[in-house]
Formats: C-alpha cells, structure tokens, sequence
C-alpha cells in the first residue's frame, strides 16, 4: 500500500527526461540548487502551474487571471535571470559549452523537482493526492505490476 501511494505521487511529479548530463550540468544544478530560496522554488512551481493554467481543457480548473499571469512570469523571469545570468553564470557557459543548450533545462528541470518536493510535503496537498486511492482499482495496478 505504502508502495503503491509512492509510486502515484511520484508518477504525479514532473516527467523526467532521461538525457544524460555531464559534470558540467550537474555543477549548474547544484548552484542553481544552493542558489535558489523557498520563495524561488514556489514562483517556480507557480509560474509552470499559470502556463498549464493557459490550455484550454485546463482553464475552467484556475481563474489565473492575465494580470495576475504576467506578474507570475515577471517574478520567474527575475529569477531565472538572476540565477543563469548572475549567480551561477560561469556554470552555465561551462554547461552549455559540454552539454549544450540541453543543460539548462536539465538544471532548471532539478529545481523543478525540488519545488515540486516542497509542495508535496503540504498536509492539503498531500492529502489530495492520496484520495484518488478511492478510484484506482489496486487489484489491476499490481498484477501490472508484478513481475513473473
């Protein structure tokens, strides 16, 4: 059971690509990660929410309105900026020159993570994602996966 409700809230995390990333990368991550605040972690995870909030067969789940959008991506554009074009600029040429423009997304892609770690620890947030144990038949997710 706990197994199950790990293996839902991780499928429920950011998509993860499997491109590899070289020491160069992995430095960037790391300085964006000591880099970055709680608050930063959030406008993240904010800014990525709005830009999902945009589709249409996700906008009737948000009332994010178009002022409140811009000022979302105003405060992630700051920070964005800051972090790759100040803090952690010479990991980000060193990362681009060995892995190329990939890096950069591979890194934010760490914070992402993170943020979303945050998030997920919340009683409400945590909470929500359990109860779609409800709706899920058990039976069939693990003879899936089970393995002969």
């Amino acid at each position: 059971m706990k197994r199950f409700k790990l293996l839902l809230a991780a499928a429920c995390v950011f998509a993860s690509t499997q491109a590899m990333a070289g020491p160069a990368t992995d430095a960037l991550s790391a300085c964006l990660a000591d880099n970055t605040t709680g608050k930063d972690r959030k406008d993240l995870v904010r800014w990525i929410f709005s830009a999902m909030a945009a589709h249409p067969q996700m906008a009737e789940l948000s009332n994010v309105s178009s002022g409140k959008r811009e000022e979302i991506m105003v405060a992630a554009g700051r920070m964005m900026t800051r972090l790759i074009g100040e803090t952690c600029a010479a990991q980000t040429r060193a990362a681009v020159r060995q892995d190329g423009s990939v890096a950069v997304s591979k890194a934010f892609e760490e914070i992402g993570r993170l943020a979303m770690q945050e998030l997920m620890t919340n009683p409400k947030v945590a909470a929500s994602l359990s109860g779609l144990d409800q709706y899920v038949d058990r039976k069939k997710i693990e003879a899936a996966m089970t393995t002969n």
